[in-house]
């Protein structure tokens, strides 16, 4: 019943009756054809130029991305690490050298992008570029493993030096 309604109103459509019968056929007369292109060109061209000022003025107030974690912030997610450790050896230690591997990065990150500037941070960051240049590029826990103590001291000497700064995390 739907296919025949629907193969009515084509037909109507097709051959001059049914809804639109008294708008004239565009294929008529091709001024008005052109016309029509025309009106139709100059309104999405104003839309879009509409869309484009639009989108241009949200711009300012919109972040293209998240940009490096607070220190203060940081430094927490380290400090969650404090009361844990691994034995190097054991099969443990994946996940925790991993995650202070990550955290002291993200920290290096923060401090280099603080306001206060990275010349504040110099103890930290000295300490960290050593550890980050005896690692290079190699995350396997065989690696961190050999690297365990320069790893845990680096991150317990942070949290020494930040006690002592705590303007800086609170």
């Amino acid at each position: 019943m739907v296919v025949a309604a629907a193969l009515v109103s084509c037909t109507q459509a097709s051959s001059g009756g049914g809804p639109g019968a008294d708008v004239p056929n565009a294929a008529a007369d091709p001024a008005a054809a052109d016309a029509a292109r025309s009106a139709e060109n100059a309104d999405a061209a104003e839309n879009a130029d509409r869309a484009e000022r639009e989108a241009g003025e949200a711009e300012p107030t919109a972040a293209p991305s998240p940009g490096p974690a607070l220190v203060r912030d940081a430094f927490a997610t380290l400090q969650a690490t404090l009361n844990e450790t691994c034995t190097p050896g054991a099969g443990d230690c994946a996940y925790f050298l991993g995650r202070v591997t990550r955290e002291l990065t993200e920290l290096d990150e923060s401090m280099r992008a603080d306001t206060k500037g990275p010349g504040h941070f110099k103890k930290p960051l000295a300490d960290m570029k050593v550890l980050f240049d005896k690692l290079g590029d190699d995350r396997s826990e065989a690696h961190l493993e050999k690297h365990f103590s320069e790893i845990v001291g680096t991150r317990d000497g942070i949290n020494t030096w930040m006690q002592d700064h705590p303007d800086d995390y609170r």
